[in-house]
């Protein structure tokens, strides 16, 4: 029997009597149309009809669940990396559970808990800070032995394991059953949902969608969800909308049935041994993320029809797989295999899902590519795209899913290949605070690249750049050596940190993105957008934000008038494509406003320290004294031979300048700043020595201290508001009541009484011994000869977290399981009445 006839038949013996309707007729017109009948799709159908859209129509190549839906192995974890993304699995858990009462129809869903194992110390200090994150969330999470994690699943042995964690809140659900239940949900409130059509185009007018073009006709649509699994991005390209996913082959099997194995046995997880395991019928479901990975078809080149269809089998691929599951649990070499499951499943650059309205075309938007985290994702995930369907914009902090995080070249499917083979196989890897990706690299490259890699420099990425995270000395190997405690580089970067703060360090910092406003409305846009008043005289900085209507962070960046009519805006490497659509959507309708990315345009150059000024003076005529130059100004300068813009500003907290360098000039810029500061101390410095220096000032920054779910009340940042004015701007109601109410959660900034500990992120802060926040961002500094780092406190309900409250507790961090006391406090560690850079 062939694969596709026997995969055929399993579907159909998972498949839940669901009293098919015949199929409807292709409706003339909708106001939603849903491309995919996938679990993803029919959750989107379910909450838009639970949140009023009725008028939803849901097409479907095939018949319902039978892309890589049907196929999954329906495990359903609650913990995630973020609170965001914890929060959308407890909901999908939530939901699953009630389904059944609400459409007759089960989805298969069953609470049996999880248990998660250690062979290594390494993996043991995951799970335990694991299980910090865990009860920060209110998760209930218990650490165990070896031998308990044995008592929670006697079939494993355990001789090698150093421990592990048990999470009662996991389970399973079944994928058809599930899609089928979200399906006669969306149904009983009105949708329409039609099997058997092929859609084959998009209609497109004036950048917005208009139709859906399929096999069976042609219907008008307001809104179009893509939500098509492995075949969303050859749909999406050809709209001009960059979607990211390549294809790659998923291995498990089903044996017979084992004793001991009953349908209460928790999922086990063995990410050392790449594999886990699940129950199934008396039998085990187990199956893994091999570490290298096996990309499948060109995302150009996929089959259709391609129905309840599995590859070929590969047993020496699965192997390595096989061979850890058997070292778990013995009686696996014994036991019979029923099936073997060898289904394509698409993944995303960076490991995390992809939702959200297309910046490049209005009405499309995309819910796609779960990397094999669909089945506990797609409550959530469905119900978030929903709202932000319905209300125009995120109600929730997705920004580690938001499809705006990618730009037109990471759709090149050369580099996904390469890439989505790695990020497969690092599944089950150590996640590692600071791994950096591997393939697919060197890719954007600043014009001092080959410069500082002679250098020594180590090169992290962000947003495809190519960034120095440290300098390593001459003779010794730059690369990073992973751990949980204190890594090779430390010494390298506190030089480089110590060389800013005591003379003066030159930053490679191009990879900024950077935006030319312009137009006769340029001023009153950026006055309605940004927090702070932009309307100043020509040759300013102004720090900023960019709030949503809740009055929560869109981003944040540094808004310099050039002109009358012109601004230029810089803002972080990750936001490029996430700034600009947020500055089109909000300009006011009519408004003579343009937009123009020159990120590619400028080298930027940091040079810091309180020699900065010697070295720059060298190389100028212009006076660089406080007087004629102060904090904040902003102008054209000569540099050596060069024109630049020069902007008087800081992110570590020393006197400082901003160099904007034409891109043909910046080797030469930077020749001369090196040569300039040569007898100085002048010193290259990296990303690293930034991100303690930024800590040590308690600067934020955006998609950790700053993201939808705070505002600048509880981020400290009020002062960047122009609340003293009546000047209106976007979110500032919201601001007024949350500064009115007081807030509840507060952003600290913190130093560990200890100078052993390495806090990475992440942790768990505790207020009198118990759970009040986690660590945004933390690092090792020179300064203060120990980790530093910022955090929300959260008060308790009806307690609002002011200066008083913040400063009664006693604070401590725990590290992988091991407390430490320390110091906060509402003012930075370092200079906090900024004396350096002023």
């Amino acid at each position: 029997m062939s694969d596709r006839n026997e995969a055929g038949r399993d579907a159909e013996a998972r498949e839940p009597a669901t009293g098919r309707e015949t199929r409807p007729e292709l409706p003339a017109r909708a106001r939603v149309v849903i491309i995919g009948g996938g679990v993803i799709g029919t959750s989107v159908a379910y909450h838009l009809t639970k949140l009023g859209w009725t008028d939803v129509v849901l097409l479907e190549q095939g018949e319902l669940s039978c892309g890589t839906t049907w196929h999954a192995a329906g495990l359903v974890g609650q913990l995630r990396a973020s609170e965001s993304g914890t929060r959308l699995v407890q909901y999908s858990t939530q939901l699953y559970a009630e389904l059944e009462d609400e459409v007759g129809l089960s989805a298969g869903y069953q609470r049996c808990g999880g248990v998660t194992v250690a062979r290594t110390p390494d993996r043991m200090m995951q799970l335990r800070r694991t299980a910090a994150t865990a009860e920060a969330y209110g998760l209930e999470c218990e650490l165990l032995t070896p031998a308990q994690t044995q008592d929670r699943y006697p079939a494993m042995q355990v001789d090698d394991l150093v421990g592990g964690i048990w999470l009662p809140g996991d389970g399973k659900a079944n994928p058809t059953d599930l899609t089928m239940a979200l399906a006669k949900g969306a149904r009983m409130r009105g949708a329409t949902i039609v099997e058997r059509v092929r859609v084959t185009g998009i209609g497109v007018e004036d950048a917005a969608v208009t139709s859906v073009r399929t096999d069976r006709g042609d219907l008008e649509a307001e809104i179009v969800v893509n939500c098509a699994g492995q075949w969303a991005k050859q749909l999406a390209d050809a709209v001009g909308v960059t979607v990211p996913l390549h294809s790659a082959e998923h291995f498990y099997v089903v044996t017979d049935q084992l004793d001991g194995v009953h349908p209460d046995l928790p999922i086990l997880r063995d990410p050392d041994g790449y594999t886990y395991f699940k129950e199934e019928v008396g039998g085990l479901v187990v199956g893994g993320f091999e570490p290298n990975a096996k990309p499948w078809r060109s995302p150009d080149d996929l089959p259709y029809p391609f129905e309840f269809q599995l590859l070929d089998e590969d047993w020496e691929h699965f192997s390595i797989l096989m061979h850890s599951a058997v070292e778990r649990i013995p009686a696996l070499a014994d036991a019979g295999i029923r099936k073997f499951y060898n289904g394509p499943e698409s993944f995303t650059p960076d490991n995390q899902f992809i939702l959200g309205e297309a910046p490049t075309l209005r009405n499309y938007f995309v819910g796609a590519g779960f990397n094999s985290v669909g089945i506990a994702s797609a409550g959530g995930a469905g119900r978030a795209l929903a709202e932000w369907i319905v209300a125009g914009q995120p109600t929730m902090d997705l920004l580690a899913v938001d499809i705006r995080r990618f730009a037109r070249f990471n759709g090149n499917n050369r580099w996904l290949r390469s890439r989505v083979a790695e990020i497969l196989g690092l599944h089950y890897a150590i996640p590692w605070p600071n791994r950096e990706l591997e393939t697919a690299r060197p890719f954007r490259r600043s014009p001092l690249h080959d410069r500082l890699a002679e250098q020594n420099a180590c090169f992290g990425s962000r947003m495809g750049w190519e960034r120095p995270n440290y300098f390593a000395p001459p003779g010794e190997d730059s690369a990073i050596e992973y751990a949980w405690g204190k890594q090779n580089w430390l010494p390298w970067s506190a030089a480089e940190q110590r060389a800013t703060r005591t003379a003066v360090a030159v930053f490679d910092q191009t990879s900024f993105s950077k935006y030319l406003v312009t137009g006769r409305d340029a001023v009153a846009a950026l006055q309605w957008i940004c927090t702070n008043d932009v309307d100043v005289p020509v040759g300013r900085a102004v720090y900023t934000g960019l709030l949503n209507e809740r009055g929560t962070y869109e981003s944040d960046l540094t808004v310099t008038r050039t002109g009358p009519h012109t601004y230029l805006l810089v803002s972080s490497s990750a936001t490029t494509e996430r700034d600009q659509d947020w500055i089109r959507k909000n300009v006011p309708a009519g408004a003579d406003v343009h937009i123009v990315d020159v990120t590619s345009a400028y080298a930027v150059f940091g040079v810091m320290g309180p020699r900065s000024r010697d070295v720059l003076s060298r190389l100028s005529d212009a006076d660089l004294g406080d007087g004629a130059f102060g904090f904040g100004d902003s102008r054209e300068l000569t540099i050596g031979s060069a024109t630049v813009r020069a902007t008087r500003i800081t992110y570590v907290g020393e006197l400082g300048w901003e160099l904007y360098v034409p891109a043909e000039f910046a080797v030469g810029v930077y020749e001369d700043l090196m040569s300039a500061g040569s007898d100085l101390g002048v010193a290259n410095a990296g990303y690293y020595a930034i991100e303690s220096m930024r800590l040590e000032k308690g600067y934020r920054a955006f998609g950790r201290e700053l993201t939808p779910d705070y505002g600048p009340v509880e981020a400290g940042l009020t002062f960047a508001c122009k609340l003293k004015t009546d000047i209106d701007f976007l979110g500032r109601e919201a601001v007024e009541k949350a500064k009115a109410a007081g807030p509840r959660r507060r952003l600290v900034s913190f130093v560990v009484s200890d100078a052993e500990p390495m806090l990475w992120g992440g942790e768990l802060l505790l207020r009198d011994g118990g759970a009040a926040g986690i660590v945004t961002s933390a690092a090792w500094a020179a300064a203060t000869g120990a980790c530093v780092g910022l955090a929300y406190v959260s008060a308790p309900d009806g307690v609002v977290a002011n200066r008083d409250w913040v400063g009664g507790g006693t604070y401590s961090v725990d590290v992988g399981g091991t407390t430490y006391p320390v110091e906060v406090s509402l003012r930075p560690p370092y200079d906090p009445a900024n004396e350096r850079i002023r």
